[in-house]
């Protein structure tokens, strides 16, 4: 099974678009959100993926298929550094979950984006908790930092890659 990371051009937007919808699909038993007049969920921040310093929108496949994305972004809620980065939004299909395409795609982007990260989910998602979690204790052998409050809506973790910068990658 290969996993491989795409990053979007503008032209792909709709898809994106298309997967977010099922990304808030879901996401919305956690957010509660409900749709709009026009049967959609929508995701205002879609455009600065494109406009926006700091921003990547990657596509996952596995074997070619398509399978999720991940939105890479420079707003942390906890990191304050000036070149940390979250990621913003995370999704693989249901098709796909439990066979480590997750655990492949995140750590594909972390390699990728090399320095400083924060990685958050909603304190009520607990399959993201413990996804993340798992993945980020691997990938850091342990060497990370649990961020947010009892109070908070968000929590995570942060932790260190090595030197600020991109990674070449396909």
């Amino acid at each position: 099974m290969e996993v491989t990371l795409h990053l979007m051009g503008i032209e792909e937007k709709i898809l994106l678009e298309r997967l977010m919808e099922l990304y808030m699909y879901e996401f919305s038993q956690f957010s509660l959100e409900d749709i709009n007049e026009y049967g959609c969920y929508g995701y205002r921040h879609i455009d600065d993926y494109w406009n926006e310093q700091g921003r990547f929108p990657y596509l996952i496949r596995v074997d070619g298929k398509i399978t999720g994305f991940a939105l890479i972004c420079p707003h942390c809620d906890y990191r304050k550094e000036e070149n940390a980065r979250c990621v913003g939004e995370f999704f693989i299909l249901f098709k796909y979950r439990r066979k480590g395409v997750g655990k492949k795609a995140a750590i594909q982007l972390f390699d990728r984006h090399r320095g400083l990260w924060e990685v958050c989910h909603w304190k009520n998602n607990l399959p993201a908790g413990r996804f993340w979690q798992r993945v980020i204790e691997e990938y850091t052998g342990g060497r990370y930092q649990v961020c947010g409050t009892k109070d908070s809506r968000n929590q995570g973790f942060t932790f260190e890659n090595g030197t600020v910068g991109e990674i070449p990658g396909p």
